[in-house]
């Protein structure tokens, strides 16, 4: 259990910093030249990497690379949701319900042997 809370409490905090290098800039640097934002985002994505890279290490010891992915997906958008709302002041329309459905219906198709206990 403690590796997949390692990989979990990892992943996440990669995500934000993910998702700040790929969207904040569009809010703090849209005056600037892309450039700028650019190593600007590149200097938040190396965190985002001093993160990722040991949780994905952790988490391949007790899950697969499909597994891996779909919990990133399913974090991604556990992130990315608020952050667009909170942050970047834009109103999700249903098209994020649909979206989380279909990632939760991954995630269950990828864990569903670990979660029935085979």
């Amino acid at each position: 259990m403690r590796f997949y809370l390692t990989t979990i409490i990892l992943l996440s905090l990669s995500n934000i910093f993910m998702t700040f290098a790929w969207y904040g800039h569009l809010r703090n640097l849209s005056q600037t030249p892309w450039v700028i934002a650019a190593f600007a985002s590149w200097g938040i994505a190396l965190l985002e990497y001093l993160l990722q890279v040991p949780a994905n290490r952790i988490g391949h010891q007790v899950m697969n690379i499909g597994q891996l992915k779909i919990l990133q997906e399913c974090i991604a958008l556990s992130v990315f949701i608020p952050f667009s709302i909170l942050y970047m002041k834009e109103k999700p329309g249903m098209d994020y319900v649909w979206a989380g459905l279909c990632i939760l219906g991954a995630a269950f198709f990828m864990f569903r042997k670990k979660l029935m206990g085979a």
